[in-house]
């Protein structure tokens, strides 16, 4: 039964970096909107991801908003890269100074958002059946909000305790004592791992696929140098905006890592190992471009992971073979060391895979592990899971699944629109540089760009707006194009939806630069829209 029906100009999904920074952008310009958080409170997913370890791999002075020099200057991170509490706080005192929360409906989950053609509005259903309309329809969902747990066989027979490290438990979790399994060494686990081991009893650390990870380096901040920051932050958000991926560090060496000789790139390779943080894959220009380049960064890793862990074998199975940062790249600390430990096995699951999970743990095809605690550290869902997480269905009733088909059909324009979904927006959506850019830096982009074009269609009595088919076509080549000239889409990732059984593989991402995008955006919005349709209100501009 409908308890409720409400009308207003746009309703935004999520209340992360994305729906806090769209509300606080539609209600400046006069728009009335309603945003929805499935959480008691803001944060998006760093509200849920809060297990040990967790930490951003962006530095604190750009993960952070730029569009307010007030924000700016009264906020004061504490360490080169973030933990997530302090990431949390951060957002509660944006919401808080911004005062945004009394737009934001907490502890609602939409179920559905189906376009009417009749009326030229959405109608967006909430899971405790309430009804709301709105003429613009805007996603905050996030990239990395779906979580996956691989469906193991006995998977709810296990009788000890099993969390998600993408949805961890707000009290701590005591592994005091504890025989701990870990499945799963992407971000999340190589950041819980050595966190974990200080605590547990025993930790089984489970591996599909090694990674490549580099040390993070973190320190304190020196307050002379954080007053530094905050009196050129113009100039900063300058470089950040029309940098190649919204971050500081550039190209190290403009030239090909073959261009030196083995003992010059090793000298360099450990200049940026010593520095820490991204910047290793940008030491040479051609590192995701050509595969002779990319084996003497990925055979660099390999050694210092043979150097690091005592024991052959363990550090065999810990060195990757496929191309350097063509999966994400992740950072560390004290990651390696911590297979030194008496008290941590490593497990490898593509010799000897994983069977099931019993009640006392988990079986392999070698053997039986009995387990207190299970930490799945599968990742998630990426780029189109949280949108399918919602029945978004656009005109003539056809969903969002339907029309993106097993993801091999996906099919946006500018990462921003699709066709046949009239005033539908997506922020850091499909096909925009996302995940693969400092993603507060898109998030601005993309809201500004949102912000301004509904702007344009008020003052110019717009009521739809849809992109061309064609546009969205020629978009998505050129994305494939683009794509298909790096090293990325060789290799078996979540960028490629590999990590989901039965998804099938894509690259979603835009890799041009963050730059390089927000130009073709301006570019469009400059040309009045020409690469959508465009309806008007005819009450209010009449035809002639």
């Amino acid at each position: 039964m409908t308890n409720t029906t409400k009308s207003v100009d746009a309703i935004v999904i999520g209340a992360g970096f994305a729906g806090l920074y769209m509300v606080h952008r539609l209600r400046e310009a006069g728009f009335s909107v309603q945003a929805f958080e499935a959480a008691p409170d803001v944060g998006g997913v760093w509200y849920a991801n809060r297990y040990p370890g967790a930490r951003c791999d962006s530095e604190s002075i750009i993960y952070n908003f730029t569009f307010s020099e007030e924000l700016i200057q009264e906020w004061t991170w504490t360490s080169r890269f973030p933990e997530q509490a302090e990431i949390l706080k951060y957002l509660s005192f944006v919401a808080d100074r911004l005062d945004l929360r009394r737009s934001i409906q907490f502890n609602t989950r939409i179920s559905a958002a189906h376009y009417d053609e009749m009326h030229q509005n959405w109608l967006i259903y909430t899971d405790d059946g309430d009804i709301f309309t709105a003429k613009y329809f805007i996603t905050g969902v996030g990239c990395l909000s779906a979580s996956n747990i691989p469906n193991f066989k006995g998977l709810n027979s296990f009788q000890g305790q099993a969390y998600h490290t993408g949805h961890w438990p707000h009290e701590k979790v005591d592994f005091t004592g504890k025989r701990v399994g870990l499945i799963g060494t992407g971000s999340s686990g190589i950041q819980a791992t050595p966190v974990i081991a200080q605590e547990a009893e025993h930790l089984t650390v489970f591996q599909r696929t090694p990674a490549y990870s580099t040390p993070a380096r973190n320190y304190p901040y020196d307050p002379e140098y954080l007053q530094q920051v905050k009196e050129n932050y113009a100039e900063i958000r300058q470089k950040l905006r029309w940098s190649k991926m919204g971050y500081l560090h550039t190209i190290v060496n403009d030239r090909s890592a073959l261009e030196d000789s083995p003992e010059q790139r090793d000298e360099e390779y450990q200049k940026i190992w010593e520095r820490g943080g991204l910047g290793f894959s940008q030491t040479y220009n051609d590192l995701l471009v050509d595969e002779a380049a990319n084996e003497t960064a990925s055979e660099f890793i390999r050694l210092k992971i043979a150097d690091t862990v005592i024991d052959p074998k363990v550090a065999e199975k810990l060195q990757p073979s496929y191309y350097y940062s063509a999966k994400r790249p992740v950072l560390d600390t004290n990651y390696y060391e911590t297979f030194n430990r008496e008290n941590v096995t490593l497990i490898d699951v593509k010799s000897s895979p994983i069977v099931e999970v019993t009640p006392n743990g988990l079986k392999t095809s070698e053997q039986e592990y009995e387990l207190d605690i299970l930490v799945f550290a599968t990742g998630y869902d990426a780029m189109t899971g949280p949108l399918f997480k919602i029945d978004i269905r656009g005109k003539n009733g056809v969903s969002l699944k339907e029309k993106w088909g097993d993801g091999t059909q996906t099919r946006t324009y500018l990462g921003l629109t699709t066709a046949g979904f009239p005033n539908m927006f997506m922020i850091t959506g499909p096909e925009s540089p996302s995940v693969l850019s400092n993603v507060p830096i898109s998030i601005e982009q993309h809201v500004e760009w949102i912000g301004d074009c509904m702007e344009h269609m008020r003052e110019h009595g717009i009521e739809t707006m849809e992109a061309k088919v064609e546009a969205e076509e020629a978009w998505s080549k050129h994305c494939f194009e683009l794509a298909q000239k790096t090293l990325m889409t060789k290799v078996d990732s979540w960028y490629t939806g590999a990590n989901i059984e039965g998804k099938s593989r894509g690259f979603l991402i835009y890799v041009g630069g963050v730059g390089e995008y927000r130009k073709i955006c301006d570019q469009v919005a400059a040309k009045n829209y020409e690469s959508f349709n465009l309806t008007l209100n005819t009450e209010k501009i009449p035809l002639s």
